[in-house]
């Protein structure tokens, strides 16, 4: 599928792995609507060239479906990647007591219902456009993480909602195929984003040093460039890919 003269959507567009994608797809030629909070395009600035930022919570159907609309009248929709969510840990009981229940629902609510709630309202608006070479309309990326399989201490709701997107993922691949579009899922592990930078090297070297090769954090653009590749490559559909220097993570 190619990307020139398109349009895309990344969530999450305004930092970490949702701005590498989102500057990777604009070099494939594609025209990028980044979907994030009104917060976090104010910390990013000026645009780049080939993005617009438009405020949204994924979370929620009208914002969603008003942006989604939006980006679909620049061009054909062709590619989603869901890059939005959060990561606040907590122990199921603790010495704090048991683990906050609204606190698990909005983890859930974001990356898991917010993931479905893009990837749904888009999927509407792709299987209008124009059909390609075997019927091909668009293909839409998931961001699950090495937490669906092994999460760690802390990481029971974080985990839940990355377990429920690689649940999601073959029985979307299979609903959307009448219509031409592809689902996929790449599942990340220790990657050097906007929420690592607040920790020490000494911290970061600690969890390099458990990844078995190559001994580092994985770089947003590689996430990138795994979803550009997922994106592009017609007969990948239902996967879910692991990026994560084949770590397996340990209880804590």
């Amino acid at each position: 599928m190619q990307l020139a003269d398109t349009s895309a959507i990344v969530t999450g567009g305004a930092s970490g792995l949702g701005a590498a994608t989102a500057a990777a797809l604009v070099a494939h030629g594609a025209r990028v609507f980044a979907f994030d909070l009104p917060a976090a395009i104010e910390k990013a600035g000026q645009a780049p060239d080939g993005v617009t930022y438009l405020p949204v919570d994924v979370t929620e159907a009208t914002q969603v479906g008003d942006a989604v609309a939006t980006a679909a009248e620049h061009g054909p929709l062709r590619a989603v990647v869901n890059c939005a969510g959060i990561g606040p840990s907590a122990r199921i009981l603790s010495r704090k007591g048991v683990h906050d229940l609204e606190l698990y629902a909005t983890i859930i609510k974001v990356n898991l219902i917010g993931s479905f709630n893009v990837l749904a309202l888009a999927a509407e608006k792709m299987a209008e456009t124009e059909p390609l070479e075997h019927g091909m309309r668009g293909a839409v990326v998931n961001t699950a993480s090495v937490a669906a399989y092994e999460g760690q201490v802390g990481q029971a709701a974080y985990a839940s909602s990355k377990g429920g997107i690689v649940g999601l993922n073959l029985p979307a691949a299979r609903d959307l195929a009448q219509y031409g579009i592809r689902v996929n899922t790449i599942a990340p592990g220790i990657v050097e984003t906007p929420m690592l930078a607040t920790v020490s090297e000494e911290f970061r070297a600690a969890l390099a040093a458990g990844i078995p090769f190559p001994q580092r954090l994985g770089r947003p653009e590689e996430y990138a460039d795994l979803a550009l590749f997922l994106l592009t490559h017609d007969y990948l559909n239902g996967e879910v890919v692991r990026m994560d220097g084949a770590l397996r993570m340990a209880p804590r």
